[in-house]
């Protein structure tokens, strides 16, 4: 197994364009890999570029009906009605659509292979993590479900075990339902409680089709939580279940849209406190995952120069073994691209200023704490169906 950690790049990932007015824009990945380069991280990980995913991969997940609908919408964008769920107001048909998705999905792909096969330790695609797309349709700003593909093509490759870990503000639901029914997979989606915000989905009680019971994790918070709500709600659930599942290689998507600052939903995480699950998440790779294979995935996240290239700038240079001190200057060549691309002016720290810290599920339930409620409701779910204490 190599030591060296992957990031996956590749400039016409930004054709990945719903227009001016829709709130994924495009601008968030150009500004990540800009400070990924301005803190020199282009030259501790390897920078690669896999190919567009191709039909027959694609249909590890996806339907060829589906697929074929994207290439045609993607000829002739005006031409989308809703129909496969695209010419919506969330997924609005553009020219390109199909080369832009395939591309973000070919990166994961990529990422995944070369982990499995043991060419790098850990690949980081922080373009990818488009979890809401469906088999047959497209959701929430997702045309290609890349997470998905990247566990597919583990499993097609020979894997027995794939764990899969999702911390957007908003719930898996796309890989959920790819592998509701396959035991083979574990997914867990930490997210904004349901009654909240999209999808809608993702209840304590959804565990797993028949024959795989227990496959599936919902930990569902309420809105407003903050640091170490969030924190205390991870650690309370991920390693016990990790380290019952032995995975073979672990995913994660680590949307950025659980910030305090984002637009679109109510959780009130900094950048401190998703810094801290990215190091967990790569501490809990070498601990349970055989061999460390780790491929770490973007997603969410619409406030576009404060937050997102912050976040997973931290990605890429923890997946490097590389991390940043938090209280670090950023670069002002940086921040005079921000201005030069947004005219905003660019955060001056790779800190919002906090030290999360939290309270270990083993140091007491507060059964009146409607976070404690919603964590013993997973773990109620779950854990036994596991084969551990709830």
């Amino acid at each position: 197994m190599s030591a060296r950690a992957l990031l996956m790049w590749d400039d016409g990932v930004t054709g990945y364009n719903f227009g001016p007015s829709h709130p994924m824009d495009p601008v968030r990945l150009a500004l990540t890999m800009g400070l990924v380069r301005a803190y020199g991280l282009d030259e501790v990980a390897e920078v690669v570029s896999a190919p567009a995913a191709g039909d027959s991969t694609l249909r590890l997940v996806h339907q060829q009906a589906y697929v074929d609908a994207v290439r045609r919408f993607s000829a002739h964008p005006g031409d989308a009605d809703g129909s496969y769920g695209i010419g919506t107001p969330d997924d609005p048909a553009f020219a390109g659509m199909h080369e832009a998705s395939a591309l973000i999905a070919g990166q994961s792909v990529g990422a995944a292979e070369a982990v499995w096969r043991g060419d790098a330790a850990h690949a980081v695609n922080f373009a990818g993590g488009l979890h809401h797309a469906m088999p047959g349709s497209a959701s929430g700003f997702c045309i290609y479900n890349d997470a998905s593909l990247a566990v597919a093509r583990m499993l097609e490759l020979g894997a027995e075990r794939v764990a899969y870990i999702d911390v957007d503000v908003h719930h898996g639901d796309g890989v959920q339902e790819t592998f509701w029914d396959d035991p083979r997979v574990l997914t867990i989606s930490m997210h904004e409680h349901p009654h909240t915000l999209f999808p809608g989905t993702g209840w304590a009680e959804e565990t797993g089709g028949e024959g795989a019971e227990g496959s599936a994790v919902n930990i569902a918070l309420p809105a407003g939580t903050g640091d170490e709500g969030w924190l205390r709600a991870f650690h309370a659930v991920v390693p016990e279940l990790l380290a019952e599942f032995r995975p073979q290689a672990l995913v994660t998507q680590h949307g950025a849209d659980t910030h305090f600052e984002d637009p679109l939903a109510h959780i009130a995480v900094s950048v401190d406190a998703q810094r801290a699950v990215q190091a967990a998440c790569h501490d809990l790779a070498h601990e349970y995952v055989e061999d460390g294979r780790w491929v770490a995935l973007g997603g969410g996240g619409y406030a576009v120069v404060d937050v997102v290239p912050r976040s997973w700038t931290h990605l890429v240079a923890i997946a490097a073994h590389a991390p940043i001190d938090p209280e670090s200057v950023v670069p002002v060549a940086w921040r005079d691209e921000v201005y030069a691309l947004t005219r905003q002016l660019g955060p001056g720290r790779m800190t919002d200023g906090r030290t999360p810290q939290w309270r270990a599920w083993d140091a007491g339930y507060d059964p009146a704490d409607r976070l404690d409620q919603l964590i013993l409701a997973t773990r109620k779910a779950v854990f036994p169906l596991r084969g551990l204490l709830p």
